[in-house]
């Protein structure tokens, strides 16, 4: 990290805490007007709320923000998971996947495959990375998202294809963007921490009229990750909207979205198999290589990780009457996924020099940069007929995606020279590597492949309300799916095209009002160029004949809003099936007949328990199994896959997540997080991650801590002691090549102040 860079990162924290005491001090002495129309600092970190607020400080319930819901929450017959801001800032979450860890049953994968060192989350059994929104709107495009320009995050369980179009089964994300009010706020937030960390955002809202405001969201951030030796990072984030026409029947917004990271990418640890394959012995049960978890095996001097994001958002709505309203959304979008980094188990197996073990360092690279254009309108309202009451939505989805890839030649001339038996530069000791090695040689970028992604869909949602106790949920959704490209060497490769039809039934019994019990049926399509889960590939001859995978599901559960709406519980069962896997059945023939499953229970809470205690978070248990895989075939006769049977990759058991505080004096909150997850194989593969001998992460359980001290009605301390307990974890392990481990135990302190 530039010595400049990071000058001007302190420069800015500076300035937010020197802006946040000027507004904070004469604010000691004078409470805020009671008939303002502002949310105070005291309102954001008052633990009891969890759902929105309104101008009169009355909570409000969280509910998804796309009108495919056609039905409030507690009437959808899913599970449906809704991380509001307040948790997003009370746990300091500052990226998608440390809010995530909030929602149990998400895990996620290690680089490698679709998606290496972006984003790879997991929800029952597979892999959603190509299933994470904005706004409803599909964010493609390899990326590590930031938090700091959302409102809340949408995740959906189980296949939603009638939601979200094609994807892989597992569920879906959205993330809610932050949007222009009809109040004039400034809130500036100002943390420093342990590891060098400093964070500064700042979030304001202006109106210019009674139906004009305009919206700005800055951020800056920089550190350390704890526990990884010289692994860093420092991120830019630029958010604005405008919007007119508020409160009317006719509002337009436009925004623009801008984020700029560039971090010392991290691979984490090597595996047993780098000391001798995969008979080589194991340290322990879990296969991964005995050093301690803060060892990097990556080159400062060489790699290196850029992620950029630019977006362009104008969304129309109109209501044309209290029961019927159109809405517009249109995105055009970059992304860009650039790295090159160190992957300590792919450069060959080490070696015995002299008494010491020596490695060669591995290598991967990338230059990814995709373009969207999007389109998506929602016709919905509601309407009688007889003594049936129907809510609905129709709606039309058009998108072109271009994507294009690329891998670097890194030629390495100077460095640690190897030893004996290795040749050239770039080695290391496996057991004490030096990221401060020299290296010189060059970077290269290779031929460029690319692939134009063309979706039109068409969907409608309807929820009929029979009397007060029953609902009929139902969903239908078709898509024509095509995909074409070139290859690195400018060939043009076929149009490659499907079109699939999903749907949802659900059927809804309400005991009282504000209760649901529901049993449904989901369905969901892959096509074959993202079945791995992550980003779209053009077609080959062999996959361009294939049928999209298909899954379903089967779910029942129960929920309830209880004491006057401030609490809600979810409970489900479900059974998730994905077929039409393409696997190996005998010599030389291939059918699409592979199949997964995935069984479990799933708990929820979030809210208040009572008006100063507040819980987010839940429970998921996962029994998950390869049904049928590829076939080997031993003297000519085929033997049915050894893995069968098995747990799937990135899908553990159990898993916990609670996140609670309490208010214990007027101006002081308390509370803090439990985190359990049990052990995860990395790999469903052959050799040195598969079979009886797979590569796991093992079980953890991690503590976070949380305190808020209210300086002033409209200023706040806030202090987060995250991994308190310093649990040495792995978060991930591709069950191949390498591990990741988890951060280690930081503090950061945070001035929160609002005027």
């Amino acid at each position: 990290m530039s010595e400049t860079r990071a000058s001007s990162l302190r420069a800015l924290l500076f300035a937010s805490s020197a802006a946040g005491m000027l507004v904070a001090a004469p604010a000691v002495a004078a409470d805020a007007s009671a008939d303002e129309a502002v949310v105070t600092a005291a309102d954001q970190q008052q633990p009891a709320n969890l759902g929105t607020i309104d101008v009169n400080g009355q909570v409000q319930k969280r509910e998804p923000q796309s009108p495919e819901y056609v039905a409030p929450l507690v009437d959808t017959p899913r599970a449906v998971t809704i991380i509001p801001e307040q948790i997003i800032t009370q746990t300091a979450a500052t990226s998608l996947e440390d809010l995530l860890r909030t929602s149990p049953g998400i895990t996620f994968g290690a680089g490698e495959g679709g998606q290496p060192l972006a984003e790879r989350p997991f929800i029952r059994g597979q892999s959603s990375a190509n299933n994470i929104f904005v706004d409803g709107v599909r964010d493609t495009g390899g990326q590590s998202r930031e938090v700091f320009n959302l409102e809340q995050v949408e995740v959906i369980k189980g296949p939603d294809s009638v939601y979200s179009g094609r994807g892989s089964g597992g569920g879906s994300i959205n993330l809610g963007s932050k949007t222009p009010r009809l109040t004039d706020f400034v809130s500036v937030g100002a943390a420093v921490g342990t590891d060098d960390y400093y964070r500064a955002t700042i979030d304001g809202n202006w109106r210019f009229n009674d139906t004009t405001a305009f919206r700005l969201n800055l951020l800056a951030t920089e550190g350390d990750v704890p526990n990884r030796n010289a692994v860093d990072f420092e991120k830019y984030g630029l958010a604005m909207a405008f919007a007119t026409g508020l409160g009317t029947d006719t509002t337009a917004t436009l925004s623009h979205y801008r984020l700029r990271s560039d971090s010392m990418p991290d691979y984490g640890i090597p595996l047993y198999t780098k000391l001798g394959g995969a008979t080589a012995p194991r340290p322990d049960a879990s296969g991964i290589l005995d050093v301690p978890y803060d060892t990097f095996y990556g080159l400062k001097a060489r790699d290196y990780l850029r992620n950029e994001v630019d977006s362009v958002t104008l969304k129309l709505e109109h209501r044309f009457s209290d029961t019927l309203a159109i809405r517009n959304i249109t995105r055009y979008s970059e992304t860009l996924n650039d790295y090159v980094v160190t992957n300590p188990g792919d450069g060959g197996s080490a070696r015995l020099v002299d008494g010491e073990w020596w490695m060669k360092r591995g290598l991967k690279s990338r230059w990814n940069p995709t373009e969207t254009l999007a389109n998506v309108t929602d016709l919905y309202g509601s309407f009688q007929t007889g003594a049936i009451r129907h809510s609905f939505d129709i709606g039309l989805e058009l998108s072109t995606e271009d994507n294009k890839n690329a891998s670097y030649t890194v030629t390495t001339t100077g460095g640690t020279a190897c030893p004996t038996g290795f040749t050239g530069f770039d080695c290391t000791l496996v057991y004490d590597p030096n990221p401060n090695d020299p290296w010189t040689g060059s970077i290269v970028r290779g031929a460029v492949s690319a692939n134009t992604t063309d979706t039109t869909a068409v969907y409608a949602f309807d929820s009929i309300a029979f009397g007060e106790k029953w609902l009929l949920n139902l969903g239908l959704r078709w898509d024509d799916y095509s995909v074409d490209g070139v290859d690195g060497a400018g060939v043009a490769i076929p149009e490659a095209r499907w079109d699939f039809v999903n749907y949802q039934v659900g059927l809804v019994y309400k005991p009282t009002a504000n209760t649901s019990v529901y049993a449904s049926f989901s369905t969901a399509s892959t096509p074959p160029t993202i079945q791995g889960g992550d980003q779209n590939a053009a077609p080959t001859a062999a996959n361009a004949v294939l049928d999209p995978e298909d899954t379903e599901s089967y779910e029942v559960g129960a929920k309830a809003n209880l004491f006057g709406e401030r609490l809600s519980l979810s409970g489900a069962l479900f059974q998730t099936t994905r077929k039409n896997a393409l696997i190996l059945v005998d010599d030389g023939v291939s059918e699409q007949v592979g199949e997964t499953e995935v069984r479990g229970l799933e708990l929820g809470v979030s809210g208040n328990i009572t008006p100063a205690w507040t819980v987010f978070g839940g429970y998921t248990y996962m029994d998950s199994e390869l049904v049928r895989g590829p076939v080997t075939i031993v003297d000519g006769e085929p033997v049915p896959s050894v893995f069968e049977g098995l747990q799937l990759a990135n899908t553990p058991e159990h898993s916990v997540s609670l996140f609670s505080t309490y208010r214990v004096m007027p101006r002081l909150t308390l509370g803090g997080g439990v985190y359990y997850v049990s052990d995860r194989f990395g790999g469903n593969q052959g050799g040195a991650g598969g079979g009886a001998n797979r590569v796991f992460a093992p079980e953890y359980t991690r503590i976070d801590l949380f305190g808020s001290y209210e300086l002033t009605d409209r200023a706040s301390l806030q202090l987060n002691i995250q991994n308190a307990g310093d649990e040495e974890y792995i978060l991930r392990t591709n069950g191949v090549h390498h591990a990741d481990p988890a951060p280690g135990r930081q503090a950061i302190l945070k001035l929160n102040v609002r005027f």
